[in-house]
């Protein structure tokens, strides 16, 4: 087996890893109202939504190099928001 096609499905797999983790994050970040991020002392609903949204556009733009700088930033970002922020607009929003 070529050990260049195991690097390529490996870079392939975290390509695809990546980009549900910020499309989740994303999806999640616009079902919470502007003032529960408020509440939450969080950053406001526009801010969260802009920085996961071009977290996405950047995966989908610079796929094949989901290692680059870029990409490692905008997923930091989608981790913050998933390990943070989604917790605290969670247990303000309990139905």
């Amino acid at each position: 087996m070529n050990p260049f096609a195991v690097e390529g499905m490996t870079m392939l797999v975290i390509d695809i890893v990546l980009l549900a983790v910020k499309i989740y994050a994303f999806v999640t970040a616009l079902r919470y109202s502007d003032e529960a991020y408020r509440a939450a002392g969080k950053l406001n609903k526009m801010a969260w939504t802009v920085i996961l949204g071009l977290g996405v556009a950047a995966q989908v733009v610079l796929a094949g190099s989901p290692l680059n700088f870029i990409n490692l930033a905008m997923t930091v970002a989608a981790l913050v928001y998933l390990a943070d922020v989604k917790p605290a607009l969670s247990a303000l929003t309990r139905r």
